[in-house]
């Protein structure tokens, strides 16, 4: 009996040891200090773009941020300029590639030469497979990638005529592993990652370090703005309790911290929060284990509707008694602080 009391505790402290060095290990910090350099964050203007903006410049970065809603740029710019930053902001549309392009020019002629892209711009379209059409693999194919693919175009000469630079790709535990009702919005995030990938692959002997952040949920405020078709009542309300669940979901000032952090040590990939790890891993081991398992988490989500459950509607026209409520309170609270209202 004490052999296996003992045993529990030595298995606990050893949890709990290997918690802290996997804690210690993701919050250190890289030579690459963001001090003075020019920072161009895609999708800038609200949630984690806007996050990790406030975070580069306290740093003393200069900051340049993109989006296409003017009215969500101008909020955005006069709360990070409150304190005297320099901060350009730019309305694009960074599916068109001139408009891409010309950005860039925007942003080396007005700040200088880009030190680090960042892109963060991304769409979510939550529902089932039966009411998902092509155009909502287009969008999210043209947003995730083809806008990055697009913007490392862009950059890439600069840097490598400088013989450095950062690019961070914000992807998603979802581009590693299929989750249900998200279809549309994991195969552009798969697509994201083998590009990323393959990209820090042939640019490292210039110079230029990639890296693949893949996160699983983040408290910003997001299921507001996301787009929803079926059950729409019933889509939105696990959507956003899911993405309320500390459980389930990670503080987003924390997640944006361990991607500055990745990207000052070049790492080439970062995969943030418990849960995120977990399912990767385990999808490393046995996919195929994990495809059935997802299949059974499927039968528990809202199941397809009627030809009204083609029609897209955003999260904040889709709210019921359930969400927003008392168990939705944190992403609500991250939307009102993450200009995602």
């Amino acid at each position: 009996m004490k052999s296996d009391t003992r045993n529990s505790w030595l298995v606990a402290a050893a949890s709990a040891v290997g918690l802290l060095a996997a804690t210690l290990y993701a919050n250190r910090r890289g030579r690459y200090e963001l001090a003075g350099r020019v920072v161009l964050i895609t999708g800038g203007s609200r949630g984690l773009g806007l996050i990790l903006a406030r975070q580069a410049v306290a740093e003393g970065a200069r900051v340049a941020i993109c989006a296409r809603d003017a009215e969500e740029l101008a909020r955005a710019r006069q709360e990070l300029t409150a304190h005297g930053a320099q901060v350009l902001t730019l309305a694009h549309d960074l599916t068109n590639p001139d408009e891409v392009r010309a950005m860039v020019q925007q942003v080396q002629q007005r700040l200088g030469s880009i030190d680090v892209l960042l892109n963060n711009a991304g769409v979510i379209s939550v529902g089932a497979l039966n009411h998902m059409e092509v155009r909502d693999y287009e969008d999210s194919l043209n947003v995730h990638f083809w806008a990055p693919l697009h913007a490392m175009h862009a950059v890439l000469p600069d840097m490598r005529r400088r013989g450095e630079g950062r690019i961070v790709n914000i992807a998603s535990v979802g581009g590693k592993v299929a989750v249900p009702h998200l279809v549309p919005y994991s195969a552009g995030k798969f697509a994201l990652v083998g590009l990323s990938e393959g990209f820090r692959a042939e640019l490292l002997q210039y110079g230029i370090r990639v890296t693949t952040v893949c996160p699983g949920l983040m408290r910003t405020g997001s299921p507001r703005n996301a787009t929803l078709k079926g059950q729409h009542q019933l889509e939105y309300a696990w959507f956003s309790l899911a993405d309320s669940l500390p459980a389930l979901s990670m503080d987003a000032e924390r997640a944006g911290r361990e991607i500055w952090n990745a990207c000052r040590r070049g790492e080439a990939e970062v995969v943030l929060g418990l849960p995120a790890k977990l399912l990767a891993a385990f999808h490393g081991l046995l996919p195929g284990t994990t495809a059935n398992v997802l299949s059974w988490l499927n039968r528990a989500l809202p199941g397809p509707t009627d030809l009204m459950g083609n029609e897209r509607r955003f999260g904040y026209e889709s709210e019921s008694a359930a969400s927003p409520s008392w168990l939705t309170t944190l992403t609500q609270q991250a939307a009102a602080d993450n200009n995602e209202c």
